[in-house]
């Protein structure tokens, strides 16, 4: 096993399940501290927790912040200041979707889906950046989306803070070009997650499909390779941008979409 981020530290927003535990996992296994965040139930997360810690032998803390509010994100920041002595890599993971036309789209939701996918991306990246300036090092990963790139009907907000979060993370990168801190993001196509597992069933008995239709001719119907990306996917490109090898690497939107955006 490498170590090649032994004696980092990194926050992940959005890590109690899905793409962000398992950038934790792959983190974790490359030696970093680790900071989860995330909701759930408190016996799993803490089982998460101390698994992760005790089978790699690194520090793994939890922050129960919630995304949608500026003040518990800077806390967030703090407290792994505190147990780490600081921030490496920070990975804005978490996100939430809701789907329908615009005219029906609840405004409550519209603001949900802007503070937490977009919002949190600024107030996460602005009070970990002083400590990785500190350094003069440091990485800054956005989970976008291949919606960060190309649009679909029924999702105007995601959408909109997806791309938000592209160009976010290009405007910030040019303000840290001459540091060694760098900034991208990854749009990922259609993941096999919790999430999309549970959509699948959904779709299924809605149109009485059997599951591989519903994956192949709904699901994946704008992801040519008509395979699902796998959250280690995801995972190793978030390594890769994160390490050494990467360092001129910045202000870039990566896809890894199976061929989605291509189009």
């Amino acid at each position: 096993m490498s170590n090649q981020f032994s004696g980092k530290s990194v926050v992940i927003t959005g890590s109690t399940s899905g793409i962000g535990l398992g950038i934790a996992r792959a983190f974790a296994g490359e030696g970093a501290n680790v900071m989860l965040n995330g909701f759930g139930d408190a016996k799993e997360i803490e089982s998460i927790r101390a698994g992760l810690a005790s089978e790699h032998n690194v520090k793994v803390v939890y922050s129960a912040a919630d995304m949608s509010k500026p003040a518990e994100i800077a806390a967030m920041i703090d407290d792994a200041l505190t147990a780490f002595g600081g921030i490496d890599i920070l990975v804005n993971n978490a996100g939430i979707q809701f789907v329908a036309p615009v005219d029906e789209f609840p405004p409550e939701k519209w603001e949900s889906i802007l503070s937490i996918n977009l919002s949190a991306v600024f107030y996460a990246t602005r009070a970990a950046l002083p400590a990785m300036k500190a350094k003069n090092w440091g990485r800054i990963i956005n989970i976008a989306s291949a919606h960060g790139l190309v649009a679909s009907p029924n999702k105007s907000a995601y959408v909109a803070a997806k791309h938000g979060v592209v160009g976010f993370s290009k405007s910030v990168a040019l303000e840290l070009a001459e540091t060694g801190i760098t900034v991208n993001s990854i749009c990922p196509g259609f993941v096999l997650t919790p999430l999309v597992e549970k959509q699948i069933v959904d779709l299924a008995a809605q149109k009485n499909l059997p599951r591989e239709t519903v994956i192949r001719d709904v699901l994946l119907a704008p992801q040519p390779s008509k395979q699902f990306v796998t959250i280690e996917e995801v995972a190793t490109l978030t390594l890769f941008l994160a390490s050494d090898a990467a360092r001129p690497i910045t202000g870039s939107a990566y896809s890894i979409d199976g061929g989605w955006t291509a189009h």
